[in-house]
């Protein structure tokens, strides 16, 4: 019993370090005068386009803005790429 106890904790872990850490860059607006953002924001939950959008859009309109779209989403691995672009607004939400 033991044995099976502890089998299923590692697996448990290893599952859940294997989960790579999800991003998502995105567009959004201000109006009267209009601004622009693009910003890069991290992903809880499934790595998905929904889940992004889902998550950003009541953090954005609690600060006066309105999400366009959700570019993409994608790993650790495309985040320096995108630092510069994103600026002040780089895993700001």
């Amino acid at each position: 019993m033991k044995i099976i106890i502890a089998s299923l904790l590692a697996l448990g872990f290893a599952a859940s370090s294997a989960e790579a850490a999800c991003y998502a860059d995105y567009k959004a607006k201000q109006d009267d005068p209009l601004r622009l953002q693009y910003g890069v924001v991290q992903v809880n939950g499934e790595c998905s386009i929904e889940t992004a959008t889902a998550e950003l859009t009541p953090k954005l309109a609690a600060d006066g803005w309105q999400l366009l779209n959700v570019l993409g989403v994608f790993d650790d691995a495309g985040l320096a790429e995108r630092r510069e672009s994103a600026g002040e607004f780089y895993l700001r939400y």
